[in-house]
């Protein structure tokens, strides 16, 4: 099987499964207990913050662990509204953990504002200023695209909202950017950022949400006050440890350079088919869209199943429901977008795998055409 899903989830490391099982089996101390066992694990878990925040390139700041992107997603926006005149500013390509809330602040009678995209696929910047004002409490812009890989230029959103809603908290959903793409938080001035392991080889179930300062955030769930009181629960060890690993693992420039070499190898072997078009946005090399001209997408990823190829329909968490939005927001025709797969790769494919996957993208695109026609 060739796995081209890799913005769904990732296979997670060997490593990180031995971590796992260590932490589960052996280290399975309640981190909130004061026995010495107990104490060990919570100054684990410290350190393992403190290697995050390292990696995230931030010289202040405190991580809350999460059970995944929905959840700080969730912690972000929730916990930072406050009473009163605020204005809530999205990008109306967000994840739908982002998205579903902002619409439902909309729904309350919050003033929310959605930025829409350029034909680029990334935020309009024109457009984000018109929505900014004094008013504006929060701005949640996503770093990269699930959809389509676009990278949203985040030095000049904070330049934006520094000048035009200065008291604005920024928080950023990188869950397709962190460990993938390098960037540093204190170059890029957010206030808060999320980030999931199963994105980058780590396990599914755990994610963490950076917050610059913890006087941001209020508490949405009542419980005995861990994490700082922001996330109560006993935090699920076993794979904030196995996070760990996945990171220690990853060279994200390195990683970058090899999965740019692999996308380019992949779209030369389908330039061999001119019924596939690959709408490439010049952002993460990770992550693109395929328009396979007059067969459906979703006919393309059983097929492609069937044949040992794995692709996806974009978010798997709005897989189910019909069209794309995002793809519709920068005006793809519909027609186009039923015809639509995600292509998503990890930086530990090998180049005959993604020459094979495409020239197997071909065959089958072919012989479905040849069907139907």
């Amino acid at each position: 099987m060739i796995f081209l899903d890799n913005a769904g989830t990732t296979k997670m490391f060997e490593e990180c499964v031995k971590t796992y099982s260590f932490y589960a089996c052996q280290e399975y101390f309640n981190p909130s207990a004061v026995t010495r066992k107990s104490t060990q694990v919570f100054s684990a878990l410290n350190e393992t913050r403190n290697y995050i925040l390292k990696k995230l390139g931030a010289c202040e700041g405190t991580i809350i662990f999460t059970g995944g992107a929905t959840e700080s997603n969730n912690l972000a926006i929730k916990g930072s509204m406050r009473g009163g005149d605020n204005e809530y500013v999205f990008s109306s390509g967000e994840h739908p953990s982002v998205l579903n809330v902002a619409k439902n602040l909309a729904q309350q009678g919050k003033n929310v504002h959605f930025a829409k995209l350029g034909k680029d696929g990334r935020v309009d910047l024109e457009d984000l200023k018109s929505k900014l004002n004094e008013k504006t409490r929060l701005i949640s812009i996503i770093f990269v695209s699930n959809e389509t890989g676009a990278v949203n230029d985040i030095k000049k959103i904070s330049a934006i909202r520094d000048k035009f809603a200065p008291r604005a908290l920024l928080h950023i959903d990188a869950v397709q950017a962190f460990m993938k793409i390098p960037f540093q938080v204190e170059d890029l001035k957010i206030d808060m950022l999320t980030f999931s392991a199963h994105k980058f080889h780590g396990p599914k179930g755990v994610g963490g949400l950076y917050v610059r300062k913890l006087s941001i955030l209020k508490n949405i769930v009542d419980g005995g006050g861990q994490e700082y009181g922001l996330r109560s629960g006993t935090e699920n060890v076993p794979a904030i440890m196995a996070l760990k690993t996945a990171l220690e693992k990853i060279d994200v420039k390195k990683n970058f350079e090899n999965v740019t070499k692999l996308k380019e190898k992949f779209n030369q072997t389908l330039l061999e088919e001119s019924g596939i078009e690959v709408l490439d946005f010049k952002g993460s090399p990770y992550i693109e869209s395929l328009i396979f001209k007059g067969v459906k997408g979703e006919t393309i990823l059983h097929a492609l199943e069937e044949n040992g190829v794995i692709v996806g329909l974009g978010s798997a968490c709005s897989s189910k429901k019909q069209g794309n939005r995002v793809l519709e927001e920068i005006g793809i025709k519909k027609e186009d977008i039923v015809s639509s797969c995600r292509v998503s790769f990890n930086a530990y494919m090998t180049e005959e795998e993604v020459v094979r996957a495409g020239e197997i993208i071909i065959e089958v695109y072919n012989d479905i055409k040849k069907r139907v026609s």
